[in-house]
């Protein structure tokens, strides 16, 4: 069987960061998706998908350090099904979705002044990407100048030839 969830939308809170005794990180939150469509009156039907998070280990602290209440984000995981018993002795049920992977989804303009640093997507130290995994030693990340983002500079040091194009075209 395949349990594979992946969800993009906007976080219903802050992260709740906690450490477990073995000293892992774990941070829960909600998300918040939406799904448009056309009735079949012709109005516009829209419905709402509210879904609680669990994020373990260091992508717990990045998100806790990054993330907050309106962020967009996309997340993939597992669901999980969650049974507990309540104070009034009630048994309790429902899904969660168990995040193994994370892309922040804000661009660096909408972050500015939200509590992110003013860094472009950075999660951690400059050598780790948005995963949790170490990058080579010798990466070097993007800049980003502009807001539109992730458009790279021409490397000005090519020694690619210039072709004249109309020559070439036979028509």
């Amino acid at each position: 069987m395949y349990n594979k969830v992946i969800m993009v939308g906007n976080l219903t809170r802050d992260i709740e960061l906690k450490y477990l005794p073995s000293g892992a990180a774990v941070a829960r939150s909600s998300i918040a998706t939406s799904y448009k469509y056309k009735a079949q009156d012709g109005s516009q039907k829209e419905e709402v998908c509210f879904l609680e998070f669990n994020i373990f280990g260091r992508i717990a602290e990045v998100a806790n350090q990054y993330l907050r209440k309106g962020s967009k984000v996309l997340l993939e995981g597992r669901l999980v099904y969650e049974s507990w018993t309540a104070q009034d002795g009630s048994t309790k049920n429902r899904h969660t979705l168990r995040v193994d992977e994370m892309k922040m989804l804000d661009s660096k303009g909408s972050s500015e002044g939200s509590g992110y640093n003013n860094q472009s997507q950075s999660y951690g130290n400059s050598n780790q990407n948005n995963y949790g995994v170490q990058a080579p030693k010798d990466y070097e990340q993007p800049s980003y100048d502009n807001y539109g983002g992730g458009a790279m500079k021409p490397n000005k040091a090519s020694n690619i030839p210039e072709i004249d194009i109309d020559d070439e075209i036979p028509f």
